[in-house]
Order: C-alpha cells, then structure tokens, then sequence
C-alpha cells in the first residue's frame, strides 16, 4: 500500500468502543501523531473544533499572520519526499501558505478519513476498572480508547478581555486569534485596536492602510526585530535542502532548537564599538538570530541592558515624534516576553491616520455603545479588535473535562500552577499524553521540530507498551514533582522569568503564577527524553 493511501483502510473502520487512540486536535500535533499511530497498526481517530487542519493556522487568519521562524527550518522532519517537493515563497511564510502546507500534508498522507472536524471533546474521563479513556464529544458523540493524545496547541484558547460594556458596542468585534475567514476590509472605518502583542505588531500596519483612522491602545510596549522579509532565495532554498540534515542536526544542538549562529563570549567583555557593530550586524541579518549576539544576554543584567538600549535607539531612530517613541519603547528585561519579529510597526505610527493611547496606568474603562472609553476620553469606533492573545500552554487543556485515577479533575491539579512530568504526561492520568505541554520547552523553541520531537517520542512509548505487553503507562509522582522542581530551578537561572508575560500567565486575570515552559534548552531536554527511554521509561510506572 503507497504512503499517501497507507490510511485510506482506517477510514469508518472503527466503531466507537474499540479505538486504540484518541487525538485531539489536528494542528501539526494531531496530523502527525495520526500518521504515526497508523504505522504502528493502531485504530485511532481525531477531533478538531475546528472545519479544517491547521490548528494555529487555521484560527489565527489576522491581516499580516505570519511565522517569525524561517520557513525553511518550520517544516516537518519525517518525510524526506515531503521536504524535497514542497517550496516556500518567502522567508518568513504567510498564515495562508502555511495553512496550504498543512492541507497538504492532510491529503498527501490521506489523513481526513480518520479525522472529524466541527466537533470538539468536552470530557476525557479515565475508567479504572477498564483501564480506558471514555470521551465524550460536543456532537454528543460517546466514544473509549486505551490512549488519549492531547495535540491542543499551547497557543490555541483565545483570550477574551473582560471589558465592562463588552456586549453594548454596537460596532463589529473581532480577537486575532478566531479571524473570520473571508477577511475583514477597514476601509474608510474607525477601528480600535487592544494590545500591543505579536498579532497586533503583524496585523496593525497593514490595518492602518486600510482605515479611515486607527487607535491603538497599549498597556506594555515590545521588543523587536526586524524581520526583512521577502521572497526567499530559491538558490539558498536549494542548498538547504541539499544536506537539510545537517541544518537540522545543527538546530538541535541549539537552545531553541533553531539553527542560528550564536557567540558565546560575555557581551561586557566587548568595547562599546565593537558590540554596536555586533548588533547593528545582527539587525542587518533580521530574526531571532539578533539574540545570538552575545551568549549572556539571557543571564546577565548589564549585558541585557545594552541589547534593550540599542533597541530603544533604534526606535528614535524610525519614530518621528519623540513622545510616541518614548511610549513604544519598553524599559523591562530584552527578551523576557517572546521577542517579536516585526515589518514597519514602528513606522506605522508616523502615520497621520494612527493614534497611540497609553493604558499603563489608567486601564480601559469600558466599552460604550459607540466605541470606549480610557483615560476619561470616549472614542468613537466603527470596528474593535482585541488583540489580547492566549490563555497559553493550559488554556485548551483545562477548558476540557479531564478526570483521572480517583477522579481527580486535572483542573483541581493544576489549581496552583501545571504539573507533569517532562511536558508529556501527568501523574494520576494513565495513558494520557500532551505534546509540547507545560514542563516541555515548546515555546522558546522552533514548535514543529519540538512537536515532532514529542510526537515520535510518545509514539515510540505506545510501541514499546504494546511489544512488552504493557496496558498502561503513568508517571510517578516523584519523577514529576522533581522535573517541576527541575523547571523552576531552570527558569530562576534565567533573567527571562523575572518579568510578567503570558509565559507565567501573567496575562490572565486569577491564573497562577508559574513560568510554564522548560528553559534549560532544547539540547538538554533532549537528552533527558533519551536518556528516561534508555533506562526502561524511567520515572513511569508500567502496569
């Protein structure tokens, strides 16, 4: 049976008590965890809320979606075919080709049959006396499998502001994150946007082209680089995929999985002059590669400040009103909040048509049925767009019914912040995964090798059970509470965990306070991953 068609067979062939696996969701997670376990003989099914693959990619269609990793190192690893015969057309892909590559890869791999869109799982509960997983679904749907795969995305539970007025306005809303899919033209409007974030920094420049007049409203400036895109240099696209391995072999030894070069010498021990050159070099280049300038910029204080003032330059340098370059200029730790990869966001605001509003201080006061109201001024709006970001890594998680040993809801046990053991299984959930979950180093990594990464190691888990006759898998409750322990010793060694960002959840109001992802480098945590399969799955009980 040819790759491509390998599935076609699984399609309709389960009945809704003999599953071996559930997936949810049918992002870049639930695609290839769904290919996996087909090699691996295992009748498994997906549900996805959405009407399509995609996961990110397909909710976040704001103006200007983007990725801020290159695209030749934001691919899929496992099919060389696959690698060889698709092309990118810019350096940092488009939501609308990515999302195209997504679809793809569902129809290359023949994928759909065993997926079923428009549904979403509300509840997961763990059967002692079975030893299975009871599922039910939004269709109503009640269905039992032996392993639960959650491929939820960490970046994937919109966060909705809650804004006295909300429901008064009597103009159009829209959140970044649940785009709708024919577009929105600002044409000739007065559009409000909230937030300052990464969809906001993509999705406000071309905005500002469209409309009449465009408001911004900010709590806390960012970050920073520039991204220089275009169309990618098809001869450099060649070369890559010539020896793509050793690109990828190179990524891996790199904290965040992404192949940039990085100099490790102290930042202070270089002259003035010299690291200005250093950086302007690195600006030159554009991406995540400008924090690979010095190797202390993530743990030293005075090396942090001289990255954060060379941009704060670079600001005054693109905004020609002092003022409003004094605002968009932030004063916390360079690099502590994602950095943002940015095309003409600074230049935007020499506009005419665009209006800066500081809400640091003053907080928006509420929605009002014409526009809002901050800082004791109304303003008139035609269009709202709350770009306020994600509930991240256990907003998606947590919105689903979870139950395990006991029936400890997975949502009383994370009542003071996630706990699991190396991001991909929870103590007291049997045969339960979650790809790229709190404790892993997923968002300070390239996420599509990460994902691949966790995908093959839980497919490789779910192998081994069945050839040793095992029934099921769950971590000890030691081995969890030490790789916790291990986390927030990491993220304390780090100047990134010391200021509020959604990385501690800082961004949802009652949400505790725990820096979520693993910091002590993508290289590390592979190791550690190897080393607990080399040691007979060390850390888990096996039943």
């Amino acid at each position: 049976m040819s790759e491509v068609n390998a599935g076609a067979a699984h399609a309709g062939a389960q009945s809704e008590s003999n599953l071996d696996l559930i997936i949810v969701g049918a992002g870049f997670a639930g695609m290839y965890m769904l290919h996996r376990a087909r090699g691996l003989g295992l009748a498994a099914r997906v549900f996805e809320a959405g009407s399509g693959v995609g996961g990110t990619w397909y909710w976040n269609r704001y103006p200007g979606a983007r990725c801020d990793v290159e695209s030749m190192q934001y691919s899929y690893q496992f099919s060389d075919e696959l690698a060889a015969e698709w092309e990118w057309s810019e350096r940092y892909s488009p939501q609308p080709e990515i999302l195209e590559y997504a679809n793809h890869v569902a129809d290359r791999f023949d994928l759909r049959g065993d997926m079923q869109f428009d549904t979403r799982v509300e509840r997961a509960h763990f059967d002692e006396a079975s030893g299975r997983w009871n599922v039910t679904t939004s269709d109503g749907g009640q269905w039992s499998a032996q392993f639960v795969v959650m491929a939820t995305g960490c970046l994937s539970s919109a966060n909705k502001p809650k804004i006295d007025g909300l429901e008064s306005f009597r103009g159009d809303t829209y959140h970044t994150g649940q785009w709708p899919h024919e577009g929105v033209d600002f044409t000739g409007k007065r559009v409000g946007v909230i937030g300052t974030g990464s969809s906001a920094i993509q999705s406000i420049p071309i905005m500002a082209a469209q409309a009449d007049h465009l408001t911004v409203f900010q709590r806390t400036p960012n970050y920073m680089v520039p991204a220089h895109n275009g169309a990618l240099d098809q001869g450099y696209a060649a070369e890559v995929k010539a020896d793509y391995g050793a690109l990828r072999d190179r990524a891996r030894t790199r904290p965040g999985g992404i192949d940039i070069e990085i100099n490790m010498a102290p930042a202070m021990e270089a002259g003035d002059a010299a690291r200005r050159e250093v950086y302007e070099s690195k600006w030159a280049r554009g991406g995540f590669g400008f924090m690979g300038a010095y190797g202390d910029l993530m743990l030293d204080q005075a090396a942090n400040d001289t990255a954060a003032e060379f941009v704060r330059g670079k600001i005054r340098d693109v905004v020609d009103d002092p003022d409003v370059a004094d605002l968009l200029s932030p004063h916390n730790i360079f690099g502590c909040k994602r950095l943002c990869v940015d095309t003409n966001y600074w230049q935007t605001y020499n506009r005419s048509n665009v209006k800066l509003i500081d809400v640091s201080e003053e907080p928006i006061e509420r929605l009002t049925p014409g526009g809002l109201r901050a800082r004791g001024e109304d303003f008139e709006f035609d269009a709202i767009v709350f770009a306020t970001g994600f509930d991240a890594m256990t907003g998606a998680l947590l919105r689903i019914d979870i139950q395990g040993v006991g029936g400890e809801k997975l949502v009383d046990k994370w009542a003071e912040g996630p706990k699991s053991y190396l991001g991909l299984s929870v103590a007291g959930f049997p045969n339960l995964f979650t790809v790229t979950g709190p404790g892993s180093p997923s968002v300070l990594t390239n996420m599509l090798p990460s994902i691949e990464q966790h995908v093959n190691w839980i497919s490789d888990c779910l192998d081994y059970i069945r050839q040793h006759g095992h029934a099921q898998i769950n971590p000890e409750a030691v081995a969890e509470e030490d790789w916790v322990a291990h986390v927030r010793e990491t993220a304390g060694l780090s100047l990134r965990a010391t200021c509020s960002s959604w990385y501690v959840g800082a961004n949802i109001p009652g949400k505790p306070r725990v820096f979520m992802p693993y910091m002590g480098g993508y290289p590390a945590y592979l190791e550690k991953c190897a080393e607990v399969v080399e040691n007979g799955y060390q850390g888990f009980a096996l039943t």
